[in-house]
């Protein structure tokens, strides 16, 4: 494929918006689209999948130049091309190498010769990398490994309108090649990158966009129909749809969130997917939680976290995560613990959960609690490591209220 000067204008503009201005990757990519509509199918997939995989291998590749950082345009097309040129993608690039004074035989000497860090290798911060270490030991570098690598496209079926099978005729009929996977149960992949959510099977709400490792979490709550849940971190609500799916949309979720807007996404969600159990709640304060201690059958506890387990998806949170806010999220968790379980109702179920692989965000997190609260004991933990079965990282603990 060859090198437009405006794709890799838009390449670099995006990363100054990434790295300079503090914006998420996906929410970037997704105004450049909307500023650019000329652009083809292939532009777009050129530009989406640089950027990520550039914002990725960010740190990695700056070593490799051999330059201090720069957020100029000039400096980050040099830094693309540098990209292209290490992972020695099939692109016509010569025609700027010249321009930007690109040294090949610099950076294949760097990438033959330098003695990498670990941090460098697998293009984390220092501080990072420590942390990581520290916890898990020679582990996490395989773990990183995984994580340096690009997300799958995984679906849900929404069981309330259709089948796996019949899901994957209607997106074959599409022209999207879809594969059913054996676990979790009614979850699909894409086997080719296109842009599903154009699908008439997506806008008729027989699917939605969710991880693997994210599909196994509901489940783990023993969802039936009839029962009264509260998803009580629920975000935009992917887990709350899955467990109004599960319970086979009978009986009460009650979604709660600090966050309006994820709320009013959520309700467009569920009407799409037809759920008609769900009920969104504004959290405004503590009298919001108290006010519905011991009314829940089932509690899922989604808490924030540091989202290390989903870096193949969203890799841009490794430069943004610090010390500091892991240390808020931390204190975030054990607060969300120690006050929102008691939504549930002696007998029931808390599910507390995270897209974390840190070991103080998960087990240490429940240890600590169950030391200060005898009247809730461990059922099960679960652990989904970044790679099994290409998935995203995820842990999950059930925990019993007794009294």
């Amino acid at each position: 494929m060859r090198i437009h000067p405006p794709l890799l204008t838009a390449v670099a503009q995006c990363l100054e918006q990434i790295f300079a201005e503090g914006y998420y990757a996906d929410k970037v990519i997704e105004r450049a689209f909307k500023a650019n509509k000329k652009w083809g199918v292939r532009d777009r997939k050129f530009i989406a999948e640089n950027v990520y995989e550039i914002v990725r291998w960010w740190r990695f590749l700056w070593v490799v130049l051999d330059e201090p950082v720069n957020l100029s345009e000039y400096s980050l097309k040099k830094l693309a091309l540098a990209y292209f040129y290490v992972s020695k993608k099939e692109l016509e690039i010569n025609a700027f190498v010249d321009a930007f004074r690109l040294d090949e035989k610099k950076i294949k000497n760097i990438i033959e010769n330098k003695n990498f860090t670990d941090a460098e290798t697998h293009s984390v911060p220092e501080w990072l990398y420590d942390t990581g270490k520290k916890e898990l030991g020679n582990r996490w570098n395989s773990i990183l490994e995984s994580l340096n690598l690009q997300a799958p496209v995984i679906i849900r079926t929404n069981t309330l309108k259709t089948t796996p099978e019949a899901l994957k005729e209607k997106l074959t009929a599409e022209e999207f090649e879809v594969q059913i996977l054996k676990n979790p149960p009614g979850a699909l992949k894409l086997m080719q990158r296109k842009n599903i959510f154009l699908s008439e099977a997506f806008k008729l709400g027989h699917f939605e966009i969710q991880d693997g490792s994210s599909q196994m979490i509901a489940p783990l709550l023993d969802l039936k129909p009839g029962l009264r849940v509260i998803d009580a971190c629920a975000g935009a609500g992917g887990k709350t749809l899955h467990a109004a799916a599960l319970m086979k949309n009978k009986g009460r979720i009650i979604a709660l969130d600090i966050h309006e807007k994820k709320l009013a996404e959520l309700k467009k969600r569920s009407a799409r997917a037809g759920c008609d159990v769900i009920e969104m709640k504004l959290i405004e304060g503590s009298k919001t939680i108290k006010r519905l201690e011991s009314t829940a059958d089932r509690v899922l506890l989604d808490v924030p976290c540091s989202g290390l387990g989903a870096l193949r998806r969203n890799p841009d949170t490794k430069w943004k995560l610090t010390a500091e806010r892991l240390e808020e999220l931390r204190q975030i968790q054990a607060d969300i613990l120690q006050t929102y379980t008691l939504m549930a109702k002696p007998g029931g179920m808390v599910l507390y959960a995270t897209c974390s692989v840190l070991p103080s965000e998960n087990e240490l997190q429940v240890k600590n609690f169950l030391a200060n609260n005898k009247n809730f004991k461990l059922e099960t933990e679960k652990h989904f490591w970044p790679g099994d079965n290409d998935f995203d990282g995820f842990y999950a603990a059930q925990l019993r209220r007794l009294s």
